[in-house]
């Protein structure tokens, strides 16, 4: 059952509800004091509100709607709730006997547009109706002491209602129909508009049109990411492009910030311009004046800049900045707080910044906590986990000098701590400057200690080219050393521009064995080891990357099972390789120009690139730009080359637009024809990822019957 456990000394308190409601979101007051809870009942989502002394009551008469954005939040009053409701709406409309008539989409000859992010697009007359009426919600202040309701304007399709800080206004987004066919939802036209608290439109702020031609890689024109200054009573802030959204237009800046004040009806003022693309602010207020916190991104180097801006003072400096592929450089995320109205604000101590991250190693992942001084750039570094476990910090509880840890190792199940900063130390470059103790908050138990017998390793070595890579080697119950095993090979691969990056070490070996779904180490009980997290690198120019991703991914497999041998684990005769979506694609163009594996398993795959022809995963350019490359990477293409026996899983009913479950149809289809060993499985209703219990037991007894007759038992 649901409880609330007490930081100090761990006492429970468990929840009045209902036997088998859900528990979906937890809302807070900025004290801590309070919580509204949405829940998940027979035939709605409820809403109960109480408190940490554990009473809890439900509000009647209201159906919660978590559909496009935050279904409840508390009001700057922290006393009253603003939601989300369902509308009386009757029985969802029916689809139509027979089709009202054909399908029809078009292109102006405009200009081009992206169409990649396109997935779960609305198809039919019927998907209107039926998005409209799901996703139609009525704004709702309850206050909870009363149980009184309080209707906000007319029932709409609603994508934000976000209140000013002081409570005096609402900034909404209310998405306009016709609902387009050929973009998500995001994309629709929308009103962007200011309401008093009685619901009453204030000011228009933006008319936004359908964004139906984007450039690839682009943004729609006009605000985008509206959101109100945390440190203000109400104004508004808002980002636009100055490079018509094309990322490849020559611009000197890229983007701007803007703002605007009450009444909201005059001319916004711009505050900032940007070399590169806004990727984040709204979370970045300082708790006083006008800092802000800003990051940009450039496309091309994959680089990231963080700026410090006082917007008060009209001056802007870069903070610093840092190849986003770098997790040895990371400086991990900000750290925010709540001020006593619920805004989030970074979480300071003076002029420095908290910063928390999972501080990647060539050992492994060792998550830090640290405070990043805005004016010299000085970083102390206040925790910093061991190597022989692994722990992380979560949330500060009550001061800056204690915070609820979690804990975990390859033995110990993860549990929450109450971790004390002590006096400074002594410490060596990167390490912990204060003393910690701990103190058990939970006492959770191991679900399933048998897996404690998997033993995990870290195994280090080089591409033929000298470029630096890893993986984590598991080895099954029972293991002898120096025992050759049937061997699972598993990966995904990534695009890099540096390759000092490109081998980084990914994950901890510290981190408590859990098998998820249809996880590829199940093996592990069935006798095989399993090279996970192996890294598989794609290194050169971003504009050109995969002019070499067929050679990069054969020199990166050589390695791996060059390794695996030398190490005495893995029986070189009996390998096989497995990978999800990208790694799909990876196992079919390892089995066309390799003999490394015996057999492969490729899960909701792309392996026909041509059918994406405004780019891919990191590839930039067109198919028309680059059609050879589009060809060569595609192993649809070099079916006839696939002799090792290849099984096809793939979710009937994929949503993601490069992995359309006919990509797994053809591919097959290329096999088989080929006279290649192949079998196709479709997940009935799975979309990209399994999620049905059937589903992914079903893929599990695929997986291991397919390995265990063509990769264990192998002659």
């Amino acid at each position: 059952s649901p409880r609330l456990v007490k930081v100090e000394g761990g006492a429970e308190t468990l929840l009045p509800l209902p036997k088998g409601a859900e528990v979906h979101r937890v809302s807070w007051t900025a004290d801590g004091q309070r919580l509204a809870l949405t829940v998940r009942h027979a035939d709605h989502m409820g809403l109960w509100v109480g408190s940490i002394e554990g009473d809890l009551s439900k509000i009647e008469n209201l159906a919660v709607n978590q559909l496009l954005g935050t279904g409840v939040r508390w009001l700057p009053d922290q006393k009253r709730l603003l939601v989300r409701r369902i509308p009386e709406r009757g029985s969802p409309p029916e689809p139509p006997a027979i089709p009202a008539g054909p399908e029809i989409l078009e292109g102006t000859g405009a200009k081009a547009r992206s169409t990649y992010e396109a997935r779960n697009l609305l198809e039919t007359a019927h998907d209107d109706a039926l998005f409209e009426y799901y996703a139609t919600s009525e704004l709702v202040v309850v206050d909870p002491e009363t149980g009184k309701l309080k209707t906000l304007g007319e029932p709409a399709v609603y994508a934000t209602a976000d209140p000013s800080p002081d409570g005096s206004f609402l900034l909404v987004e209310r998405m306009v129909g016709p609902w387009s066919h050929a973009v998500p939802w995001w994309r629709f036209a929308s009103e962007l508009e200011v309401w008093d608290t009685d619901g009453q439109p204030v000011a228009t702020v933006a008319t936004l049109p359908l964004a139906d031609e984007v450039p690839i890689h682009g943004v729609p024109l006009g605000p985008r990411d509206a959101a109100w200054r945390a440190t203000a009573p109400h104004t508004l802030y808002w980002v636009e492009a100055l490079d018509g959204g094309n990322p490849v237009a020559e611009a000197a800046h890229r983007d701007r910030l803007l703002r605007l004040e009450a009444p909201f009806t005059g001319e916004s003022e711009e505050v900032f311009r940007a070399e590169h693309r806004i990727v984040s602010w709204q979370r970045g207020w300082g708790a006083e004046g006008g800092t802000l916190m800003l990051t940009q991104r450039e496309r091309i180097r994959r680089w990231r800049y963080t700026w410090l801006l006082d917007v008060d003072k009209g001056t802007s400096r870069l903070w610093f900045d840092l190849n986003e592929s770098d997790r040895y450089a990371s400086p991990g995320s900000a750290l925010h707080r709540p001020l006593p109205n619920g805004s989030w604000v970074l979480h300071q101590k003076g002029n420095a910044v908290y910063f928390s991250g999972s501080g990647a190693t060539d050992e492994g992942d060792r998550p830090f906590l640290d405070l990043r001084h805005m004016e010299t750039g000085e970083v102390q570094r206040l925790f910093r986990c061991e190597l022989e476990r692994y722990e992380y910090f979560v949330a500060f509880a009550g001061d800056e000098n204690h915070f609820v840890m979690r804990y975990e190792s390859s033995v110990d199940v993860p549990n929450y701590q109450l971790a004390t900063l002590g006096k400074v130390i002594d410490a060596a470059e990167g390490e912990a400057t204060r003393a910690l103790t701990r103190k058990p908050i939970t006492h959770f138990e191991d679900p399933t200690p048998q897996l404690r017998q998997i033993e995990k390793r870290l195994v280090r070595y080089e591409r033929e080219d000298g470029v630096p890579l890893s993986f984590q080697l598991h080895l099954p119950p029972g293991y002898q050393e120096g025992t050759p095993l049937p061997t699972v090979l598993y990966a995904y691969p990534l695009e890099y521009s540096d390759p000092s990056t490109a081998g980084q070490v990914r994950g901890s070996t510290q981190r408590f064995s859990r098998f998820y779904g249809a996880s590829h180490l199940f093996f592990l009980l069935q006798g095989y080891a399993v090279l996970d997290r192996t890294t598989m690198p794609m290194i050169g120019d971003p504009e050109t990357t995969y002019d070499t991703f067929v050679p990069q991914l054969v020199a990166d497999a050589e390695a791996s099972v060059a390794k695996a041998v030398e190490i005495g684990v893995t029986d070189p005769k009996r390998i096989g390789v497995i990978g999800h979506s990208h790694g799909g694609l990876m196992v079919a163009n390892l089995l066309a120009h390799t003999d490394l594996f015996r057999a492969g398993i490729a899960r909701s795959g792309s392996y026909n690139k041509t059918t994406q022809p405004f780019g891919f995963q990191y590839e930039r350019r067109s198919l028309f730009e680059a059609r050879d490359v589009y060809i060569q990477v595609s192993p649809t293409f070099f079916a006839d080359r696939v002799n090792e026996p290849v099984l096809v899983i793939h979710g009937n009913a994929d949503s993601n637009p490069g992995t359309v479950t006919f990509q797994s149809e053809v591919f097959f289809e290329a096999v088989r024809g080929s006279g290649g060993t192949a079998r196709l499985v479709l997940l009935p209703f799975e979309d990209h990822g399994y999620r049905a219990q059937e589903s992914v037991e079903h893929v599990l007894w695929e997986q291991i019957r397919w390995f265990d007759e063509y990769v264990k038992n192998a002659e």
